[in-house]
């Protein structure tokens, strides 16, 4: 029952999570030349790693919900040939055969779809089944976008390598505007203590590294857990009780619906009274996506709506 949580967790945090991993790859932004027509298409992954290929790439296969996103995202589509379950947005999606689950791959059926690019999620599929991959030749892109600035940087390769550069660059553009613009409307903004509530039973959270937690900081909070070690943590109810945060946050979904109501067993804490106890969808805020901008402006908006709560002067 534990390994089937964490593994729902591993799926729904969607970063590099010690739980999910032993070690952690630095993500590192590359500057990439443009190649011109006719040209091999070379640049660097999210592990440094220099990728080439002949020419765009046919056959994708993604091996993450957040990758088949970005593959729709970036203009790619058509060129998706199979998917790892949970990958479900868009709708089209859905439709794309399955290879496994991203934890436990079906390689057989990967090589058989004959992909001529493969998108892998570093911290999330089974490391023993990606070096047998590219073993076998196959070209293997590794997404890890540890921070907004990476998803636009994720866009862009992608577009790169499945010849769809001006539709991904577009997308890129367009979520890098929404950030600054959520960012130029709350930087002043009063700061706000926050919990963020990654699962209930047990209990997880997010530290300061997370890409949560930037969303917190843009929209003006505080991250109660930001100093813990590890990036999704799992912590004792007393801590969350001895943090006392001005707003809980959980990510909800299917399933999830009575995790707000939960909190209502502890009315002296400040949320809990003041009531700013918010859900926000799950996959809008941790899929590493142009939909997180949806997930960012759920969080800004509730922050806001809380820092009119605190700010009104208490009757005597």
């Amino acid at each position: 029952m534990i390994a089937r949580i964490k593994r729902i967790i591993c799926w729904r945090v969607l970063s590099t999570v010690l739980l999910c991993s032993n070690s952690a790859a630095a993500a590192t932004v590359h500057a990439v030349v443009e190649a011109s027509a006719g040209d091999a298409i070379q640049l660097s992954d999210d592990l440094q790693r220099t990728l080439v290929l002949a020419q765009p790439a046919q056959r994708v296969i993604s091996l993450s919900p957040h990758i088949t996103e970005l593959v729709y995202a970036a203009g790619g589509g058509e060129q998706l040939v199979a998917a790892v379950e949970f990958s479900d947005y868009p709708v089209q999606a859905k439709q794309l055969p399955r290879v496994g689950s991203g934890f436990q791959l079906d390689l057989e059926a990967i090589v058989a779809l004959r992909p001529d690019l493969i998108i892998a999620w570093h911290s999330g599929n089974g490391r023993g089944q990606l070096a047998q991959l590219e073993k076998l030749g196959l070209s293997v892109y590794y997404s890890e976008p540890q921070t907004l600035q990476h998803i636009g940087k994720n866009l862009r390769d992608i577009g790169r390598l499945l010849g769809t550069a001006s539709i991904a660059n577009a997308q890129a553009e367009k979520f890098s505007a929404a950030i600054d613009h959520l960012q130029q409307r709350y930087q002043n903004q009063s700061m706000i203590s926050v919990f963020y509530q990654v699962w209930n039973r047990p209990l997880f959270t997010i530290n300061g590294q997370h890409l949560i937690s930037h969303i917190i900081e843009l929209c003006g909070g505080r991250n109660v857990f930001a100093d813990l070690p590890v990036l999704s943590p799992q912590i004792d109810l007393e801590a969350v009780l001895e943090k006392n945060p001005q707003v809980i946050i959980a990510g909800v979904g299917e399933g999830r619906s009575d995790w707000l109501q939960e909190w209502q067993r502890w009315p002296f804490l400040q949320a809990v009274k003041k009531q700013q106890v918010y859900g926000i969808n799950a996959d809008l805020i941790v899929r590493h996506t142009p939909r997180i901008v949806q997930g960012a402006e759920q969080m800004c908006e509730a922050l806001q709506q809380a820092r009119e709560i605190y700010s009104k002067k208490q009757p005597d």
